[in-house]
């Protein structure tokens, strides 16, 4: 990490995965403002949440096989662009069905740019300095992730919540420029090898299954999820090209990281899912309802 080079990489990745992160909690404070401009309904409004961590979940693996095929730096790139553009289609949105729809594609732009981030790094810094850059990187992102509901709230309290998905745009042409002028292509060579579409569509039915099941409650969701990831395992075990390498989980390490990985952002998750949670339904749920046609100094 001494190098000018390895801080521009670290530069460029930690805010482009900062939009995914800081946009993962800060549009939940916002959702009292959101649906009271858009008139949404409280279903409605939860799924500007979910649509957005449905797809960033059940793409992830295949935004990263994207990288390792095509070039991390420029999956990394269309990441953000897409990010961006989604993010001045939710500050446009007219109605909460577009603003629902436009989510959903930032959830696919985060798909490409979180995997990307950290693929970036594990290419640009040798083993002796990559351990410390992923720490820095994972240390800012959680920041990030703990900022956004102060934000969220701030721009939320001075009626100007579409500036939650307008901060994005200058940190995306600046992750940008970074990205173009400071930080070089890498592939991991297997670019001239078929992609291994089966298997994404089963990752993606799998992890999708199981978010959506985790959100609406629904068996039959959390078993065609499961039933997916089991089939993916099995396919994995047996493709000529497999998106994942299933020999890399003999490797202590890696299995040791990933699985510290899982609890360290499901903890962070659970505890600001839960105060999330606590507040929106003192703001939303439990606010008196009011008259058809009265004004609020009536009611």
């Amino acid at each position: 990490m001494s190098s000018s080079n390895g801080r521009w990489i670290l530069a460029a990745t930690i805010l482009g995965s900062s939009m995914a992160f800081i946009d993962g909690t800060v549009v939940n404070v916002a959702l009292p403002a959101i649906q009271l401009a858009l008139h949404a309904t409280i279903s409605e409004v939860q799924w500007v949440v979910e649509s957005y961590a449905l797809f960033l979940s059940a793409l992830l693996l295949i935004g990263g096989s994207l990288g390792d095929m095509y070039g991390r730096r420029k999956i990394f790139a269309a990441g953000v662009v897409i990010f961006s553009a989604a993010s001045v289609w939710c500050g446009l949105a007219p109605n909460i069905l577009q603003l629902i729809l436009a989510r959903a594609v930032q959830g696919i732009g985060g798909a490409l740019l979180v995997p990307g981030s950290l693929a970036l790094i594990s290419a640009g810094f040798d083993e002796n300095t990559r351990g410390r850059a992923i720490g820095t990187w994972s240390g800012f992102t959680a920041i990030t992730a703990t900022i956004g509901p102060v934000l969220g709230g701030w721009l939320a309290g001075h009626g100007l919540w579409r500036w939650v998905f307008f901060i994005n745009i200058p940190i995306g042409l600046t992750v940008l420029l970074v990205t173009f002028t400071k930080v070089q292509e890498s592939t991991s060579g297997a670019q001239h090898h078929q992609f291994d579409w089966f298997g994404g569509l089963l990752a993606a039915i799998g992890l999708g299954g199981v978010v959506f099941a985790l959100i609406e409650s629904k068996p039959a969701a959390s078993a065609i999820g499961i039933a997916a990831l089991i089939a993916f395992f099995w396919w994995e075990a047996r493709a000529a090209a497999p998106m994942v390498q299933l020999s890399l989980f003999h490797s202590r390490n890696f299995s040791g990281a990933n699985l510290l990985t899982l609890f360290l952002y499901a903890a962070l998750s659970g505890v600001l899912f839960s105060f999330l949670s606590t507040w929106f339904r003192s703001r939303v749920i439990h606010q008196p309802k009011r008259a058809p046609g009265c004004c609020p100094s009536s009611c």
